[in-house]
């Protein structure tokens, strides 16, 4: 993906969403279905940038109160007709996340699974991610470190788009970090996230 479709991050989101076949697969970042097996079972959750709806309709198969929120109409349309099929309760909106009016202390859970967002409104929205959540409730992230600009299984090509540890240190301020870790992983997430990449996973828990 060439650096000038991430200028207009809609349209490009828009062409991915409408492919015939979901381009990051229809199975669950591993990261996530591992981390949500010490959660509360019906536990409120969160999940900015879900796309399709992958990661959320999972979750709401697994009995979590799902809320999803995506910047593209196309890929909040197929996550709603996905999950009216799948007869799931869950409530899925499309917003821009700088500009979503998000709310404040109502989930025990967020899950943001590849967001990759520009310095620009990075902090403000990460810092919008800790305070939706309840006294004692968690943050789990998965996205790409700077080392996957060496590899090819996906990701923006731009640094400035991708997380490091510091980065997300002074992001996530005053929560407890219970996980952050750098690794190599084998993706198996679609055509799109395939093949060895160099990711950041963390785990924050709300104070």
């Amino acid at each position: 993906m060439s650096a000038d479709k991430w200028a207009n991050p809609e349209k490009m989101w828009d062409e991915r969403f409408s492919q015939p076949e979901p381009v990051y697969g229809e199975m669950p970042n591993l990261f996530l279905e591992e981390q949500a097996k010490g959660w509360k079972p019906g536990a409120r959750v969160l999940v900015p940038g879900d796309g399709y709806g992958r990661n959320g309709i999972w979750l709401a198969r697994q009995g979590f109160r799902v809320h999803t929120v995506d910047l593209s109409p196309v890929g909040v349309e197929r996550s709603r007709k996905t999950a009216f099929s799948a007869g799931l309760n869950m409530a899925i909106e499309c917003a821009d996340l700088a500009k979503w009016q998000w709310p404040v202390a109502e989930f025990e859970v967020v899950a943001s699974i590849f967001v990759h967002l520009p310095p620009s409104v990075r902090p403000q929205v990460h810092g919008s991610m800790l305070r939706v959540l309840k006294p004692g409730g968690v943050l789990i992230l998965e996205a790409f470190s700077p080392e996957q600009l060496r590899y090819t299984s996906g990701g923006p090509k731009q640094l400035d788009l991708l997380h490091t540890a510091e980065i997300l240190r002074k992001d996530f301020i005053g929560a407890e970090v219970v996980e952050l870790v750098e690794a190599v992983v084998e993706l198996r997430e679609g055509a799109l996230h395939s093949g060895l990449g160099a990711v950041i996973r963390g785990a924050f828990r709300s104070r």
